[in-house]
Formats: structure tokens, C-alpha cells, sequence
């Protein structure tokens, strides 16, 4: 069937035909047509990572295999939801050892991208909890991916955007917990100094991220509202989904512009009050609070929104977020959805986004100046070497994501013996020479 085909961004769109998976025997006869694929989860990467000629969706490869409520190891098809998991396994004392800040994304997906959460300081990506996995190659062989065995498919699989084959297993380590509520203390900062300041004052909790105000000039550039958090120990597991509101429609363009995101921020930076607050919430609440509004990505309206994600080694992580906000501030393109976050060492994978630093998330709704805005950020992220997120990306140029990610002609390589560039291929892959 062919479609209209586009992202959570809502940009760029792309006509393809789709697939869905229906059996291994199936997707292995797909392959050996000629023509470019990739495999796709339920949409929630930003640009054009899942968009191709082809494309493979894999929710319905969604069955639980086993699990041992012993030690909390998981298997599992690709296609299941993170949400399924948190929705089965909380109330038996488990939860996601690292979850984005979404849970409508498949385990395929979240290796693909190799998803990082508030706890990236204290457990690393998604890949750390992945005990195994099965891979398809491009001539329908099945192989299995360890730490230990076929490394370097492993290694170039998580991160990998989906273009070393398609995942269809996946055994991955739960993490115990005692309650389905945080611990939640809420800092108020004023400035940049004071949020790096309060970062690391807070940094062995073990949850933590920041809303930041980018518009907020001057005396108050960088000032925000850090959110650090543990798992209670009242031993309340009764967790139940909340229910959602929905966005019905796209919002007209004008409606997202410089003057509704400042009373926003000025809004929502105003609601807390003290300096320090403590209180209790629900998980959701705390890590995934934008999933109860089904399609927000509508606010941004009919042309779509570009997601902007870089990381900054930490030496030169407050020069170069003062750089960056200033520059934001001074466009006038701020985003009501701002998220700094602190990270810990990077991993072996050959493109996983974090480093040991401060990574800047910020939406931006798709008009006339936003591209050379992003261009000028880009400079200052590669003049600290830094490097843009391949789950949020959808026009960063070939040159400038290079010199992010030393690892990429080991990638590059691997895709060249397996003949990986000759079947899976995305349109982001292809901009940027992947």
C-alpha cells in the first residue's frame, strides 16, 4: 500500500509503500526485492529516519516470549510498546531500567535509536539494559547480537537508526522498584550559573532534567526549573494509565509564535513558587507527562515542527549554552519545550547520541529563518564538539554531523560488508551518506 509517510515531526513528508510485518518467512522474501527499506516503530522519531521507498512496520510483531519475575530478564518481540511493559510489569515490581520521555515508542525503536532518560548520569542508554537480540540482514539470515557475540553488530545496531537490518527479538533486563510513585523535588533557578550549579548539586539523584526558559534574556538567560526524583519505597504498585486529553486538529500557524511561547514560559516558569519543593507523583507524571495529550505535535500546525537536540562535552557546556540561548533568545523562535539534561560517559556504540555533558532539546515550528537558525547553533555545537541526535534530525548536513560521531566510517564499513547500503536505506541515511 502506498501512503503518506512522515514522522512525529510532521516534516519532511514522503510518499512510500507500506509493509506490515507479518512473519519472518514474509519479511525475508520483502528483502530480496530490489528496492530500499527500513523497518519503522510507531512513528515517534522526529525527522526522516523511518521515511524511505519501503517501509517495514513492526507493531504487530508485539507478543511478550517469557519472563522471569525472578531476576526481571524480559524477552520480547520488537513491535512491543514500552508502554505495554510499564502497563504489565509495574504493578509486579518492575519497571524500565532507561525510558525516554515517551513510552509510545516499540523496543525495536528504542535500540534503533538507542533512547537515553533522566538517568542517563546514572545507567547510560537503552543499549545497557539490552541483553540480546536477533537481527535480519539484508539476505534474510537471522543472527543473533550480544555484548560478548557478533559485537560489532551489536555495537552498530543500537544507535543504528534501523540500517543494519531489522530487530525481531529482543531479551532486555527490567529494574526493580517498590512504588509507582517519585520522590519529586523541584529546583527554581535564576540564571544559567545557578541551573549548572544546581545540576551538579543534585547529580546523585538518580532521575533528573531541566525545563529551561529560552527566551529569557540578559540576568535571566538560562533560568529553569530542575526536576530531580527517586522511586518511593511505600510499596504502592497499583498503577493504571491516566486518561488522555487529545488535539483534535493542527492549530493555525500564527498561533505558536514569539508572544504565545513568552507567556507560556513566563507562565509556567511562575507556577512554582519556592525556591526548593518536594512532592510525591505518579510515574507517568514524571516521565512522560506530554504522553497524555495524544497528538500534541499538532500545536505546531500543518507544516510541521524541526525537534533540535545536540550534547556538548561538559568542559565547554556552559560557554556553549550561553552561546546557543543567546542565539534562540535573540531569533525570537523560543520553544515552550526546552529540556536540558546532565549525561554520564558515552558507550561503544558506533552513533549514540550522548556524551559526558549537557544535551539541549527545543522545538521549533517550521517558517521562514528557522533553518539558519539551526544552521548558526550547529556551528557552535561542532566548534565544542559537540553532535546533533540522529532520532531528532531532519536537515542537518553531511559535513557538519560528521564531526560529531568519530566512529562513523567504522559504521559506514560495517554496512558495507554486510551490503547493508545496498537494501536498508532511509532518506535521513542518505543526506547524510550513512
Amino acid at each position: 500500500m502506498i501512503k503518506k509517510l512522515s514522522n512525529w515531526g510532521n516534516y519532511p513528508n514522503y510518499s512510500g509503500k507500506w509493509l506490515p510485518f507479518l512473519s519472518l518467512s514474509n519479511l525475508q522474501k520483502i528483502l530480496k526485492e530490489d528496492a530500499d527499506i527500513i523497518p519503522a516503530g510507531n512513528g515517534r522519531s522526529y525527522g526522516d529516519s523511518a521515511l524511505s521507498r519501503r517501509v517495514v512496520d513492526m507493531k504487530k510483531h508485539n507478543l511478550f516470549l517469557d519472563f522471569d519475575n525472578t531476576t526481571g530478564v524480559l524477552k520480547l518481540q520488537s513491535g512491543v510498546f514500552l508502554s505495554d511493559i510499564v502497563e504489565t510489569f509495574v504493578s509486579r515490581g518492575w519497571f524500565l531500567a532507561v525510558t525516554p520521555g515517551t513510552k509510545l515508542i516499540t523496543v525495536g525503536g528504542a535500540i534503533a535509536s538507542d533512547v537515553h532518560g533522566k538517568n542517563h548520569h546514572k545507567a547510560g542508554c537503552f543499549s545497557e539494559s539490552v541483553i540480546a537480540f536477533t537481527l535480519v540482514l539484508p539476505d534474510g539470515e537471522t543472527i543473533r547480537c550480544t555484548k560478548k557475540k557478533n559485537i560489532c553488530l551489536f555495537n552498530a545496531t543500537c544507535g543504528g537508526m534501523g540500517l543494519t537490518g531489522v530487530v525481531v527479538d529482543v531479551v532486555i533486563q527490567l529494574k526493580r522498584i517498590k512504588s509507582q510513585h517519585i520522590q519529586q523535588t523541584t529546583i527554581k533557578t535564576n540564571n544559567l550559573k545557578a541551573t549548572f550549579d544546581a545540576f551538579e548539586q543534585y547529580q546523585d539523584k538518580e532521575y533528573s532534567v531541566a525545563w529551561i526558559d529560552c527566551l529569557a534574556k540578559k540576568q535571566n538567560l538560562g533560568r529553569c526549573l530542575l526536576t530531580v526524583g527517586e522511586f518511593c519505597d511505600d510499596g504502592d504498585l497499583a498503577y493504571a494509565p491516566k486518561k488522555k486529553v487529545s488535539i483534535p486538529f493542527n492549530f493555525p500557524a500564527f498561533s505558536l509564535n514569539y508572544l504565545s511561547v513568552k507567556i507560556f514560559n513566563w507562565l509556567y516558569y511562575g507556577k512554582v513558587r519556592l525556591p526548593i519543593s518536594q512532592q510525591k507523583v505518579g510515574l507517568d507524571a514524571f516521565f512522560y507527562p506530554l504522553d497524555a495529550i495524544q497528538h500534541w505535535n499538532r500545536i505546531y500546525g500543518k507544516p510541521g515542527f524541526l525537534q533540535y537536540q545536540c550534547i556538548l562535552p561538559k568542559k565547554g557546556s556552559y560557554n556553549g549554552l550561553e552561546k546557543i540561548l543567546t542565539l534562540i533568545a535573540d531569533s525570537g523562535k523560543g520553544s515552550f519545550l526546552a529540556v536540558l539534561k546532565l549525561h554520564g560517559p558515552e558507550n561503544k556504540n558506533y552513533l549514540s547520541f550522548p556524551i559526558e555533558g549537557y544535551s539541549l532539546a527545543l522545538d521549533f515550528k517550521v517558517d521562514d529563518g528557522v533553518f539558519d537558525l539551526l544552521d548558526q547553533l550547529d556551528n557552535v555545537v561542532t566548534e565544542l564538539d559537540g553532535r546533533i541526535y540522529l532520532a531528532k534530525d531532519a536537515r542537518v548536513n553531511k559535513a557538519i554531523f560528521e564531526q560529531g560521531y568519530a566512529k562513523i566510517e567504522t559504521f559506514r564499513a560495517l554496512r558495507k560488508k554486510y551490503k547493508m547500503d545496498k537494501k536498508f536505506n532511509s532518506l535521513q541515511s542518505k543526506r547524510l551518506g550513512l
